[in-house]
């Protein structure tokens, strides 16, 4: 069993406590790590800090060259990497290819988008003036990254930090840090600049802590709970920092009876049970026209009955373990909550039989026919429960839809053009996706009200790690 250790300034550092990190599939040790020291968060901050000055002013050319190295010696390890993400998270095989696919992705499309930045002109209104608008890398970058997704978690924090000329500091997840920590490897293997990545591993609250009260970080970005996040900004507020958070989410998708339910079935299901119902825009409450409500259900019912499980490769569809046990334990007492509140369970509600399943954090995909007052409504599930709400002609769907403070992801599926527009406008989600989620690289992802400020991805999550100054010279 292989031990991994931090990455700072440069090198691979033992730290001191070694911890076991568990295969939610076998219940069994799958890697192990030295957990942090006082001494290496501030030796993190210092490499940070004196590696931005220098990487600011390296010469764009020079940072794309980097990044596309990166790439290049991630691409020659990725069987070791996607097999190390499968033992650390007990992910499906595809799933673990595209979680992995995701940070090369990221570190090409930043490499392009970054040539992109420009400076500005403002026109004078007197004439006299020429104004101009500058932007600078904003400084030192701290990145708390969420335990379902660990590579495209460090994708979409180091993509856009190394492209702007930024330094950061990513602190993984103490559930799933071993294939972040194995990047770290990587990078030192190939002598990347010293400072202008740093990784550290331990334990996620007293790391935190340590690196929030710092007045180094200029940036905190962070995916994780909005509880986190509020918490996050309390620690940090030991000095002026940019922050960009994605926060908790509770996605409704809404079924026309205009659309086919059972291709809705399919889309929503299949993005419901994608990394076992872990993922921030995941379906969370499904609204379903009364008319179409029985082919709906038998529908989803059908393709969650076909479901097999395990990690790594398999029969497919396949769903993985729930990563954390207690988490489970809480996804099963949510489940009992709903229906001694009057939810009737449609599908599945317990854990995968051990005739199945003899080892695992296994949960049976879970269809529920519910009331939109339930608990189970008004929170985050995280989890692989689909809770259904029929609806009529004379319900204010949309108000329903709103009416919980999150903001992250909503889907729609209706093939009347000026209804989607109409739901597109009254819907609060910083995502809409009409007809069949999609997410990209390319587009902006980023909550309102309560799920978070800023974005990841797209040329908006680049301009977050930049500062803007404006420049004014007399004429003449």
């Amino acid at each position: 069993m292989k031990t991994f250790h931090s990455y700072i300034g440069g090198e691979l550092v033992p730290g001191g406590e070694t911890k076991l990190v568990e295969n939610p599939a076998t219940e069994e040790p799958c890697g192990a790590y030295t957990a942090y020291t006082p001494e290496l968060i501030d030796q993190a901050l210092v490499a940070a800090r004196d590696a931005f000055p220098v990487w600011s002013r390296t010469p764009l050319e020079e940072r794309v060259a980097w990044m596309q190295k990166l790439s290049d010696a991630l691409e020659a390890r990725r069987d070791e990497i996607v097999a190390m993400l499968v033992a650390e998270t007990g992910k499906p095989q595809d799933n673990a290819e595209y979680d992995y696919s995701m940070l090369p992705e990221c570190l090409h499309f930043f490499s392009e988008e970054v040539k992109r930045v420009r400076g500005e002109i403002i026109p004078d209104r007197t004439g006299q003036y020429v104004h101009q608008l500058m932007h600078h890398p904003i400084g030192v970058v701290v990145g708390f990254l969420a335990w379902n997704f660990p590579l495209l978690n460090v994708g979409y924090k180091i993509g856009p930090s190394i492209a702007s000329g930024c330094a950061c500091i990513i602190k993984p997840s103490r559930t799933t840090p071993l294939a972040t920590a194995l990047v770290g490897e990587v990078m030192a293997s190939i002598d990347f600049p010293k400072g202008v990545v740093n990784i550290i591993l331990g334990e996620d609250r007293e790391v935190a802590s340590a690196l929030l009260t710092s007045e180094i970080p200029a940036m905190i970005t962070m995916i994780g709970s909005t509880a986190a996040g509020c918490k996050l900004m309390q620690t940090a507020s030991t000095s002026v920092k940019h922050y960009s958070l994605e926060l908790g989410g509770n996605a409704p998708a809404i079924v026309y009876p205009d659309f086919d339910p059972e291709l809705a079935a399919e889309r929503i299901v299949g993005l419901k049970l994608a990394n076992s119902g872990q993922v921030c825009v995941s379906p969370n409450r499904c609204f379903v026209h009364e008319s179409v409500l029985d082919a709906f259900l038998t529908k989803a019912k059908e393709l969650m009955a076909g479901y097999h499980f395990g990690a790594g490769a398999g029969p497919e569809p396949r769903m993985g373990p729930i990563m954390v046990e207690s988490h489970m334990e809480e996804l099963l007492d949510k489940v009992t909550d709903a229906v001694n509140a009057g939810a009737e369970i449609i599908y599945g509600g317990e854990r995968v039989d051990k005739e199945t399943c003899p080892i695992g954090h296994y949960m049976q995909p879970t269809l529920m026919l519910c009331d939109r007052s339930l608990n189970l409504c008004c929170d985050e599930i995280f989890g692989p429960i689909l809770p259904v709400i029929p609806f009529g002609d004379n319900d204010d769907i949309i108000e329903w839809a709103n009416d919980c403070p999150y903001g992250l992801a909503s889907y729609v599926f209706t093939n009347n053009l000026e209804n989607a527009n109409a739901c597109a406008d009254r819907l609060e989600y910083g995502s809409i996706c009409i007809n069949e989620p999609y997410y990209s690289v390319e587009l902006p992802h980023g909550g309102l009200k309560q799920s978070g400020i800023g974005k990841d991805c797209s040329h908006l999550s680049l301009a977050e790690y930049f500062d803007v100054k404006r420049i004014t010279t007399r004429r003449g």
